[in-house]
C-alpha cells in the first residue's frame, strides 16, 4: 500500500514512520509542514496513494492560531486530495482532548469534522483515532508532553516541578504508532470508525518520581529494573534526552597484578551484572564459592582452564575452553571454582551474575579449588 504521512517529521510522525519502514508493509510518502505552504506541492505528494495517515497539527501557541490552524490543516489536506480526484482512505490521529472547550480541543474536533465530511462525500473511509496523552523519544519538552520536559529537566540536573497533579493515561508513542500500523494492515475493506485507544492509568507524580529513580539509578550508568514495560518505556524517552551528549559513559576498570577487571552492565533491582576481565598468562583468578550467587563464564579470547570442586569434596573437574570455540560454564553454588590463563597472550573473560555485585553482602567466600 502506498501510504502519505502528513507531520511526517514531527514527534509522532517519526515514530509512526520508523514503525512502518521496520514492518515493511508500506511505501511512505512523508510529507512535511512546508509541503502546506504549497497546495500544488501537497497536492502531488498526496497522488495516487491509497491511504493520508493525517498527523500534522498545532499543539500550543497562541489561542486563536491552535484553533484554526488545525482546521485549515485539515481543510488544506482535503483540497489536495480533491485536485487529483483521491478516494484516499484516511487516519486522523486524533486526542481526547478533541471537543473540549479550549482553543486545541475545538480545533481537533473541527479537523476531525472536515475529514468526514470529505470522506462521506468521496465514498471513501475515516478511521479516527483517538490516543490519550503520547509520550516518547524525541518528543519537544514545554511543546508534545509533560514527560518531556520532566526528562529534560533531569537531564542536567534539575528537579521538575508540578504545579497541579492529576490522574491521565499515557500511551507510549510506539504503542500508538502500532495501533495505526494495524489500522493500514487490516484485509478488511476499510471502514469509518472511531478507534479509542488506551495506555498506562498514572499520576503526574507518579511519572515524576518514576523518571527521578531512572534519572537517579543511571547516573553511574546502572540500568534500572526494567521488567516493568512502562517503566522500560520512560527510561528510553529519559535516556533520549542524554543523547549524544552523555556519551560514551565512562567505566572504571580495577586492575592488579592478574589483570583488568570491568563491570560493563549493571542492572537495576540488583537482577543482573555483566563484566569482564583480562587475565596475564600463567595466572589463577577465583578460588571461591556461592552459596546463592547464580554465575557464567565466557572466555572471549584466550584459552583457559576452569576448575569446580564441590566444598568439602575432593573431586576437581576441569574444562578446557577457548575463545576459537565459545562455549559456557554456568557454576554452581556450594562449588569453589577459579579459571586460569593456559595460553601465551592475555585472557579475556565475560562475567554474568543474576544479581549486581554488594561488597556489604557478596556471597562470595575464599576456598582453593586444588
Amino acid at each position: 500500500m502506498r501510504v502519505a504521512i502528513t507531520g511526517a517529521g514531527g514527534f509522532f510522525g517519526r515514530h509512526l514512520r520508523v514503525r512502518l519502514y521496520a514492518a515493511g508493509l508500506h511505501e511512505i510518502v512523508a510529507i512535511d509542514r512546508a509541503a502546506f505552504l504549497h497546495p500544488t506541492s501537497l497536492a502531488k505528494a498526496v497522488a495516487d496513494v491509497d491511504a493520508v495517515v493525517h498527523l500534522a497539527g498545532v499543539n500550543r501557541g497562541e489561542a486563536h492560531v491552535v484553533e484554526s490552524q488545525n482546521a485549515l490543516l485539515a481543510t488544506q489536506l482535503v483540497s489536495a486530495l480533491d485536485t487529483t480526484s483521491s478516494t484516499a482512505f484516511l487516519v486522523f490521529a486524533n486526542t481526547i482532548h478533541a471537543g473540549a472547550d479550549t482553543p486545541y480541543g475545538r480545533g481537533k474536533q473541527r479537523a476531525c469534522e472536515i475529514l468526514e465530511t470529505w470522506a462521506a462525500r468521496r465514498g471513501s473511509a475515516l478511521v479516527n483515532v483517538v490516543f490519550h496523552n503520547l509520550f516518547g523519544e524525541g518528543g519537544r519538552p514545554n511543546y508534545n508532553s509533560f514527560v518531556a520536559t520532566f526528562c529534560d529537566l533531569l537531564s542536567v540536573g534539575g528537579q521538575p516541578e508540578i504545579e497541579t497533579d492529576r490522574p491521565l493515561e499515557l500511551i507510549h508513542a510506539q504503542e500508538a504508532a502500532l495501533t495505526i500500523q494495524d489500522v493500514l494492515a487490516s484485509d478488511a475493506p476499510p471502514k469509518s470508525a472511531t478507534l479509542l485507544t488506551h495506555g498506562v492509568v498514572t499520576t503526574v507524580s507518579e511519572v515524576r518520581a518514576r523518571l527521578t529513580a531512572i534519572a537517579d539509578c543511571y547516573t553511574d550508568g546502572t540500568f534500572p529494573d526494567l521488567g516493568d514495560r512502562f517503566t522500560r518505556q520512560l527510561f528510553n524517552t529519559y535516556r533520549s534526552f542524554l543523547f549524544p551528549e552523555r556519551y560514551p559513559l565512562p567505566l572504571l576498570p580495577k586492575e592488579d597484578h592478574r589483570g583488568m577487571f570491568v563491570e560493563a552492565v549493571r542492572s537495576g533491582g540488583g537482577k543482573s551484572q555483566v563484566s569482564y576481565s583480562t587475565t596475564a598468562a600463567g595466572v589463577t583468578r577465583g578460588n571461591h564459592f556461592h552459596l546463592e550467587k547464580v554465575e557464567r563464564f565466557l572466555v572471549l579470547k584466550g584459552r583457559a582452564r576452569i576448575a569446580i570442586r564441590p566444598v568439602f569434596g575432593t573431586d576437581v573437574h576441569g574444562f578446557d575452553v577457548s575463545g576459537d570455540q565459545p562455549s559456557v560454564i554456568d557454576i554452581p553454588t556450594l562449588h569453589t571454582h577459579n579459571i586460569t590463563n593456559v595460553g601465551s597472550g592475555d585472557l579475556y573473560t565475560l562475567f554474568w551474575t543474576d544479581e549486581i555485585y554488594d561488597p556489604t553482602n557478596a556471597d562470595t567466600f575464599m576456598e582453593p579449588v586444588a
